[in-house]
């Protein structure tokens, strides 16, 4: 277990370098880099003084350079203008070119400035994050156990009028986009139209204090189209279970058909819908980028759309660190849990 832990690491290292590389070499063209410049700088500016601005702040440099400071593993780009003041990426604030480290990049815990909000991108992040995590703690809560429970009642007893129904039920919902449930939630639950202001139309209150007015409707967009998703997983994985020749064999020795369903049927049905269920934290965290935006919930999906729409360089590069540790670590969780929960594989 220990080399096979080892192993996925050495390839998740691998993946999240590729994939940081590919975001940074994005971000980094140069129309991005002009449109940068000209918002830090000034509108009017020429071409040639495009080149300077960006030139002076090494942005022309390599992108395996550029990226490398980003990383932390190479020194720190500096400048020295004509009056001899040296300026550089590590350089700010009170540390001069003498105090400065020589590195300043994400493995040093610098993930940069953001232009957008005005603060460093470790805090931005960290902030809007925490927003997001209680979104998806939430959204867990309903989610899985409700996707659990209807997928077990369909599967136990295979083509009955309930299979049928809670079948239909989670197309539904899977088949329907969060944007237009959210709008369904928004007009029906909190618009004067109707008149069933039972909830908040927005979530931005949410923000500094989570009430079950403004926490309602974001919750159940998001959880009734994943829902849908693991139900039907677990639907076809407990149908499968419960006409294997052990579940008959119990049958046949006079087992209740609920002891059959809680002591032997459950936990081989929930293999298949485990791995679902580990795949969703990922889904969740950029998934919201819709929800958080249609409801003003500022979290991790809002702040992405912020960076993205204003060109927010560093923030982009700070989004995509921690999603892409998302998704690898829950991918290595995913996989360890997998070999405990199916006693047949072995790792060799």
């Amino acid at each position: 277990m220990l080399m096979f832990i080892a192993r996925r690491v050495g390839v998740m290292i691998l993946t999240a370098l590729c994939l940081t590389f590919i975001v940074f070499f994005l971000t980094n063209l140069y129309p991005n880099l002009e449109k940068l410049a000209k918002n830090q700088g000034n509108q009017r500016m020429t071409d040639e003084q495009v080149l300077s601005w960006l030139g002076n702040r090494g942005y022309l440099q390599p992108v395996p350079v550029k990226y490398g400071e980003w990383l932390g593993v190479l020194p720190g780009f500096t400048h020295t203008d004509e009056a001899g003041q040296v300026t550089g990426r590590c350089i700010s604030g009170d540390l001069t070119a003498e105090t400065a480290p020589r590195r300043c990049g994400i493995l040093q815990g610098d993930w940069g400035y953001s232009t957008v909000f005005k603060d460093d991108v470790a805090g931005v992040v960290g902030k809007r994050l925490g927003l997001t995590g209680w979104l998806m703690l939430c959204v867990m809560l309903v989610m899985v156990p409700g996707a659990l429970i209807i997928g077990v009642l369909a599967g136990m007893r295979e083509g009955s009028k309930l299979d049928r129904s809670l079948s239909t039920a989670s197309i539904i919902t899977t088949a329907t986009p969060e944007y237009v449930s959210g709008v369904i939630f928004i007009a029906v639950f909190a618009s004067s139209a109707v008149g069933l202001k039972w909830f908040k139309g927005t979530a931005t209150s949410a923000t500094d204090d989570i009430t079950f007015a403004n926490f309602t409707l974001p919750v159940l967009t998001i959880a009734l189209y994943g829902m849908g998703y693991i139900a039907r997983m677990t639907r076809a994985s407990m149908a499968e279970v419960m006409t294997a020749q052990y579940i008959r064999t119990a049958r046949l020795k006079g087992v209740s058909f609920p002891n059959i369903v809680i002591k032997h049927a459950l936990r081989n049905a929930l293999i298949a819908p485990f791995t679902v269920i580990m795949l969703q934290f990922p889904w969740l965290l950029n998934g919201v980028v819709i929800v958080e935006t249609l409801f003003n919930y500022k979290g991790f999906g809002w702040t992405l759309v912020q960076a993205a729409g204003n060109n927010d360089i560093e923030l982009l590069l700070g989004v995509s660190v921690v999603s892409v540790f998302v998704v690898l670590v829950t991918q290595l969780m995913s996989d360890i849990g997998y070999v405990y929960l199916n006693p047949r594989i072995r790792i060799s």
